[in-house]
């Protein structure tokens, strides 16, 4: 069995005869790439695995991947992201094209276009995420015999600048804020939780005899989902002051069927948008502060703990970061240095500072051996 790639279009194709029919296929980027695709595709004609391919366009596809795989699979919030971003963006671009036919250039060229309409890098890539699945699952499931998605270059995202309260700043703030929601902008600041955990915390996650609370769901568009992570559910340490803070809006708290600590005035589930819109940034306002974002207590948080020279493994376990490497690269570069001095005390250490001292005091450094 032999075959041919072509070059047709600005696109590389793998032709070959299989059952009497000659057949087209989208290759890869390039021809190097294209031949290994037309070698695997012969192999199995030759040795009987081949296989025809499902036909479908990208419209029915994305959507029957939603329905099959999506739904099932991931948490709301991430569910109803894809759903915007298949429905907003992917399919408008792509629509009715077989999956056959999309290559990686035509991704790419996806890519170029959403920079150069003004989106952001980290936004393309978020857009990527869905797509790179989608195309996955297409191989999996005999759609596509090669992910054209992984050979897409991804944007490059320039580090985000993080933005904290000081110490002062914080006393100003809570100084600002509603006295009825005194105690939900102290949990944020004194916790570091994040907005969707925050609202919902439940009485029984309050341990006030351990002096722990404990983060076991998450709140998003009024429904409880699991954190977002296996990690983020955790035990954040309750300061004293904190702990009295709640204690004293336990006996303020309106009664509501979830026992949530905080709810709006009719007792139902806080509204997060409304939150921020109508009290947060007010209270920014009125206190002379900056706009930042409401995550930005998060970082607040953690800066504390650093700056009081908490462990960093202490640390990640309150942030709830499924790796140590996540809190260094966010917060590591607010670690004191501790390097001014290391070396005297490595030689103290050993015990053999004053030793050497005093041999090149009494012979000079010509009886020393270096390397």
């Amino acid at each position: 069995m032999k075959g041919s790639v072509v070059k047709k279009g600005g696109s590389w194709f793998c032709v070959y005869r299989v059952n009497g029919k000659q057949k087209w296929v989208k290759g890869g980027v390039n021809k190097k790439q294209t031949e290994k695709k037309l070698i695997k595709i012969i192999n199995e004609i030759n040795d009987g695995s081949y296989k025809e391919l499902t036909e479908a366009n990208f419209t029915d596809f994305s959507r029957y991947w939603l329905k099959t795989y999506a739904q099932g699979k991931l948490k709301a919030s991430t569910l109803k992201s894809y759903v915007d971003i298949i429905e907003k963006h992917l399919i408008p671009y792509f629509c009715s094209s077989k999956l056959l036919n999309i290559s990686a250039s035509n991704i790419q060229e996806y890519v170029s276009l959403k920079l150069s309409d003004g989106l952001a890098p980290k936004t393309v890539n978020n857009h990527l995420v869905p797509l790179k699945e989608m195309f996955k699952h297409a191989v999996i499931w005999g759609y596509l015999r090669d992910n054209p998605s992984q050979y897409v270059e991804k944007p490059r995202v320039e580090k985000e600048e993080m933005d904290f309260l000081t110490p002062e700043e914080i006393r100003l703030f809570l100084g600002e804020v509603n006295g009825e929601h005194y105690a939900l902008f102290m949990t944020a600041v004194f916790t570091g939780l994040r907005r969707g955990e925050l609202l919902a915390l439940q009485w029984g996650d309050i341990e006030f005899r351990t002096g722990n609370i404990a983060v076991r769901r998450s709140l998003y568009k009024g429904n409880f989902t699991s954190p977002k992570s296996k990690s983020s559910v955790r035990k954040v340490v309750m300061s004293p002051a904190l702990a009295g803070v709640l204690k004293k809006h336990k006996f303020q708290a309106m009664p509501n069927k979830h026992d949530l600590l905080f709810v709006n005035g009719v007792g139902n589930t806080i509204d997060a948008d409304t939150l921020v819109r109508r009290q947060f940034l007010p209270a920014l306002r009125r206190a002379g502060i900056r706009k930042i974002r409401f995550h930005d207590l998060r970082h607040s948080y953690a800066t504390l703990l650093v700056s009081q020279g908490e462990n960093i493994k202490f640390v990640q376990s309150q942030m709830g970061h499924s790796s140590i490497q996540t809190t260094l690269d966010r917060y590591g570069h607010l670690l004191p240095e501790k390097n001014a001095g290391g070396g005297v005390r490595l030689d103290e250490t050993i015990g053999i500072g004053s030793t050497v001292a005093q041999e090149i005091s009494n012979h000079g450094f010509e009886n020393l051996e270096f390397c």
